[in-house]
């Protein structure tokens, strides 16, 4: 194991004995695996009892990592073992996130993601230009989805620009 996987261990250990504490029981340690793809940083797996990472955001941004986003993902963990299925970023969450883990209740991350951004299109509506995903572009090649503008709400269509 490398010293930044350590350093997450260490703070997952810490988060959990806070949790334990707080909720007077014992919750297990969550699996950790490396291989969330895209521009997530992390994700929940409820059922399972797994956290899923980015690592090329968390070697990118060890920081933000190890200070709130594996608090975040383990936040989702404790919520639905203490409280059930609830909305994903509900007031439950939000009181793990900030009274349990002292930490502000944020529900999307702010890293730099072009190093893991694939492919995007450029689309247009009456008043602006937006970037669509590869995903999203393919879906509306396929007829499978339109979008539109949440100003003008006019539909968003392809220029016939790849962005990168």
């Amino acid at each position: 194991m490398n010293s930044f996987q350590q350093q997450i261990d260490t703070k997952l250990k810490s988060l959990i004995n806070t949790a334990n504490q707080h909720f007077e029981r014992t919750f297990s340690t969550p699996q950790l695996q490396f291989n969330l793809r895209g521009k997530a940083a992390g994700q929940a797996l409820l059922q399972l009892n797994i956290i899923k990472l980015n690592m090329v955001l968390a070697q990118e941004n060890p920081t933000a990592f190890i200070d709130e986003v594996l608090a975040h993902e383990l936040a989702h963990l404790i919520t639905f073992q203490v409280f059930g299925r609830v909305r994903p970023h509900g007031k439950e969450w939000q009181y793990t996130m900030e009274r349990v883990f002292n930490i502000p209740a944020k529900r999307t991350h702010s890293m730099d993601v072009k190093s893991v951004q694939g492919k995007t299109f450029e689309y247009h509506c009456g008043c602006n230009y937006y970037p669509l995903s590869i995903r999203r572009h393919n879906k509306v090649v396929r007829n499978h989805s339109a979008y539109t503008c949440k100003l003008c709400g006019n539909k968003l269509l392809f220029t016939g620009k790849q962005l990168s």
